[in-house]
């Protein structure tokens, strides 16, 4: 008799069931960053659409900002921490090699014996962990998947340099991904240009920094993030409507009928051109989430989309465009039913 291994069997169609988020109590004007990098509120706002952005402080830490994330995914869901089988956290700030973030996070929110890891792939990594997450519940691997998006980037910048230090901020983004009677998660266009690995880079390996450490001692510079903002706007502008109109034929769906486009929250202009390019319809909304959140890498696609969400400019069911790029270069992109929006957690 030949051994057969057994298989699980999953769900037709997975939705996006709840989303949440949490922004640090600290809102930081562009001016209060202006002045190390000899600009102003005027520059900042012309060249990224950025009013304000939010800085965590020391209690505000990746765990505590995904748990509250979380907490609220979960009541717009109705699903309890018991009934989540997976924790997927995407970020690049967790700045402990190991262990990863997500194991931490599960425990916090109550729940034992679910898996629970972190993806990293710059600001893409939400849009990568959702495809995971519904790819998952497809093939019963888990009935129900939390996934995070969540950067702590003010303690990767130097806030000096002049390229970096107007655009990000603090903040984390949850939803949870479960099954679903009709499609929700259109299928994934993903994919990296390993080419364009230098756009987006931390400026040293720690190894690195450790040699001079010990050579150098205090006169060593510690790693901080850098990005060549010309090469990333060029890139983004001119590669990313093909992934756009990939996700929207692979869903199904035409540009007409989009309810909501929500894209990586990096920079107002190249916002400004996707949906021009893309020939959006004037009933679309388009997420500008990052005028008040600014740059939140992995969080800002789910902060987004609470937004949009929050202040009644989309509502559960839309149909929305969702496309991210980051450090990699990695891009993704798929087309989802907007989620119901939770009650914000107790402080």
């Amino acid at each position: 008799m030949i051994a057969r291994i057994a298989q699980r069997t999953g769900v037709d169609y997975t939705a996006v069931l709840g989303v949440g988020a949490y922004r640090p109590t600290r809102v930081v004007t562009n001016d209060e960053v202006a002045g190390p990098i000899n600009s102003s509120d005027e520059w900042i706002r012309t060249r990224s659409g950025i009013r304000t952005r939010r800085f965590a402080d020391d209690t505000e830490t990746i765990v505590s900002m995904s748990v509250a994330a979380a907490r609220q995914a979960l009541d717009g869901a109705e699903v309890d921490a018991e009934q989540v089988d997976c924790v997927l956290v995407a970020t690049s700030t967790h700045l402990l090699l190991t262990p990863a973030a997500g194991p931490k996070i599960a425990s916090e929110l109550g729940m034992t014996d679910v898996a629970a890891f972190d993806v990293s792939a710059g600001c893409a990594g939400f849009c990568h962990a959702l495809a995971l997450a519904s790819d998952q519940v497809k093939a019963g691997t888990s009935r129900h998947v939390l996934v995070i998006g969540v950067e702590k980037l003010t303690e990767t910048i130097d806030f000096t340099d002049r390229s970096t230090a107007f655009l990000f901020g603090d903040g984390a983004g949850a939803v949870v991904v479960g099954p679903s009677e009709h499609p929700g998660i259109g299928p994934t266009i993903w994919g990296s240009d390993g080419n364009q690995d230098h756009a987006i880079r931390q400026t040293k390996d720690w190894a690195t920094y450790f040699d001079e450490v010990a050579a150098l001692g205090k006169e060593s510079v510690r790693p901080y993030l850098a990005m060549e903002g010309t090469a990333v706007f060029r890139w983004a502008a001119h590669s990313l409507e093909k992934v756009c109109r990939e996700a929207l034929d692979a869903a199904g769906i035409e540009v007409d009928q989009l309810d909501a486009m929500i894209p990586h929250q990096a920079n107002g202009r190249i916002i400004e051109i996707m949906a021009r390019v893309l020939g959006l319809p004037e009933s679309c909304a388009v997420a500008d989430d990052i005028a008040d959140t600014g740059n939140t890498s992995a969080a800002s696609i789910p902060l987004a989309m609470e937004a949009l969400l929050r202040t009644g400019r989309s509502k559960p069911g839309d149909i929305a465009l969702l496309i991210a790029f980051g450090a990699g270069l990695s891009y993704a992109s798929q087309v989802v039913a907007l989620p119901a929006l939770g009650a914000p957690a107790p402080a």
